[in-house]
């Protein structure tokens, strides 16, 4: 019973594999930005006090094995994650904003599994071997910015070519 969480009138453990990528996937999610993504996405389950038990910043995508209490329901936690990122990197990070207009810069959508499916265990591993071994247990990957345009690493074409 030392496992589960206690709240004023329940005992739970509710675990929730969570992913969501990039709009078009664009590899932008590297360097200080993955490190900012990381720093915005603890504070936020801070705040709803979701305990983040594994993640991984990847270049285009984002894995979060995280232990919610009920009173949290999954899409908004989801849309908190999303929308609040979403808000604050662009202001923070100019490039985010020219690659990524009218502030959407996560992908429609998200995949969640809670972990009942197979053991925590296998899903921790399965983060945990995303990319090069960190030091965390939420890891950013490395790598450095690049803008692109459209979709390609480059600077915008010359007046008259496309």
């Amino acid at each position: 019973m030392d496992d589960y969480r206690h709240g004023a009138h329940s005992v739970f453990e509710i675990h929730l594999h969570l992913v969501w990528v990039t709009k078009y996937r664009k590899p932008v999610l590297v360097g200080a930005v993955g490190v900012r993504l990381r720093e915005l996405v603890r504070e936020i389950c801070g705040e709803q006090d979701v305990h983040i038990l594994k993640g991984h910043v990847s270049k285009d995508h984002v894995h979060l094995l995280v232990s919610i209490p009920p009173q949290v329901t999954i899409s908004r936690l989801v849309q908190r994650l999303k929308g609040k990122t979403a808000y604050k990197m662009p202001h923070e990070f100019g490039p985010l904003k020219e690659q990524f207009w009218g502030r959407h810069l996560w992908a429609r959508g998200y995949f969640c599994c809670s972990s009942g499916n197979v053991t925590d265990t296998v899903v921790a591993e399965s983060i945990a071997n995303q990319g090069k071994p960190g030091p965390e247990d939420f890891r950013v990957e490395e790598g450095d910015f690049e803008p692109t345009f459209g979709g390609r690493p480059s600077s915008p074409p010359e007046v008259g070519r496309l």
